[in-house]
């Protein structure tokens, strides 16, 4: 009796989500922001400990932190998990999204528990299996919100999750740490143990979102499920300017690395030893971008949007360059620098996971899910920034983090506008399009299993 009760009151809710904008955004931003804000306390707490009294006693040219060895194992899981999320993401169907994702997490966190109770050399292979499951969470989550009316406020609030979770959570590892004496390895298995009822309830929230709307479809393109026919149909009509967009997008992936990894480091250097510094930082980067992101739902005409798009990364770009030049002339002080380079990187960054791809296929009218470009930006862009960090260590040892933060900076400006530009130029020259037959024979998949979402 309590299960057709309950059945009944879900059908409603559904229902009026469906006939409600306003309730679909409020309850779809809701559940997103918290089931990935959730996630992020899975991957990122293990990095506000230091591990300075960690030494695996290697004679290497640059004996490695212990730090940047757990750092850069978990981006390789990451980076890993990009590559298999080309395939798992794009054709996963969308009643295995809640499911897997929750699975993906829970198993990322016994990664955790492993990297408390394993021997020292192990702990490295636990924080990389960490990574693997955790980087294929992003894309089932995006999958439920494109193609959509309301996806660039959406992702906007998707996107603000990562930002400010980042900091919060590395708060709360400090809090369990400093406060409660949680063992350094132990704190990021406590961290994530707080946020799993968090985690469920977001992600149950997020199921019963139903499929976008007949007239979203003709808005936005629909929205199928790549096989590995659909993948390559999409790299042969956009790989020009998927060269140059996942160019710019490694250096960025590992710019945005850099300082969200060692931020306790750059702060440091500072003299900034406040906690809070973490969240105040963070706090205005998201709600800078989301107000930023949010504003392009406004724009209807899907070409319009991806102008405003590009001109928002190039933008970003932009702001690292000006913001670093003040902070070196002693004309914008540490905190302030720490928030202008945020507010650049993830406008920069941000859209290359959400708005940028979705507006893209929607303006080309290539029936696909964004999340397989998503993918392939973010394989690229992970294994670049292990070789950014193992470059800082091996070759520049002997420099500050901030500067070469400073220099990283500058150099994203330099060489990630021009990208920017090229690729703009690339993707508003093409054409949408029209043709039932060429549309049939290139972009669909014909797998029959690969019919539009939902």
């Amino acid at each position: 009796m309590l299960g057709v009760v309950t059945e009944g009151l879900v059908n409603k809710w559904q229902r009026k989500l469906e006939e409600s904008p306003f309730l679909l955004a409020l309850h779809a931003g809701f559940a997103a922001f918290w089931a990935y804000y959730a996630t992020y306390a899975f991957r990122k707490p293990f990095s506000a400990a230091s591990y300075a009294t960690v030494s695996f006693g290697w004679t290497w040219k640059a004996d490695l932190s212990a730090k940047t060895v757990f750092v850069i194992a978990q981006v390789f899981g990451y980076g890993i998990s990009k590559y298999i999320g080309m395939r798992f993401c794009s054709e996963l169907k969308r009643e295995q999204l809640g499911r897997a994702t929750i699975g993906l997490v829970l198993v990322g966190w016994l990664a955790l528990l492993g990297f408390a109770l394993l021997p020292l050399p192990l702990k490295i292979v636990a924080i990389f299996l960490n990574g693997i499951p955790l980087g294929l969470v992003w894309g089932l989550i995006v999958r439920q919100l494109e193609g959509r009316n309301l996806s660039e406020i959406l992702l906007a609030v998707l996107s603000c999750a990562y930002i400010l979770a980042s900091g919060q959570v590395k708060a709360v590892g400090k809090w369990l740490m400093v406060d409660k004496g949680v063992p350094e390895f132990w704190m990021p298995f406590v961290t994530g143990s707080l946020f799993i009822p968090v985690l469920l309830l977001s992600v149950w929230m997020l199921s019963l979102m139903r499929p976008p709307r007949q007239e979203e479809v003709m808005a936005r393109s629909a929205r199928r499920i790549l096989d590995l026919t659909g993948r390559r149909s999409f790299m042969r009509r956009f790989l020009p300017g998927m060269i140059l967009l996942c160019f710019a997008y490694l250096f960025l992936t590992a710019y945005r690395e850099v300082r969200d990894s060692y931020q306790s480091n750059l702060f440091d250097e500072m003299g900034i030893h406040d906690s809070g510094a973490f969240s105040r930082t963070e706090i205005q980067v998201a709600i800078g971008v989301m107000v930023a992101l949010a504003l392009i739902s406004l724009v209807k005409d899907n070409r319009v949007a991806l102008r405003c798009v590009y001109g928002l990364m190039i933008s970003g770009l932009a702001i690292l360059c000006g913001s670093t030049w003040l902070y070196t002339h002693k004309k914008l002080g540490g905190e302030p620098w720490m928030i202008a380079t945020g507010l650049g990187v993830y406008l920069a960054y941000v859209p290359f996971g959400s708005v940028l791809f979705d507006r893209t296929i929607a303006a080309t009218r290539f029936q696909g899910t964004a999340v397989f470009a998503i993918y392939v930006a973010d394989a690229l862009g992970y294994t670049g920034s292990v070789g950014v960090q193992l470059y800082k260590e091996f070759f520049a040892k002997k420099q500050t983090w901030i500067g070469f933060f400073e220099n990283f900076s500058y150099a994203m400006a330099i060489g990630g506008i021009p990208l920017m530009v090229l690729a703009m130029i690339y993707f508003l020259r093409l054409k949408p399009r029209t043709d039932p037959e060429s549309l049939a024979q290139e972009d669909l998949p014909l797998n029959p299993g690969a019919a539009t979402e939902g």
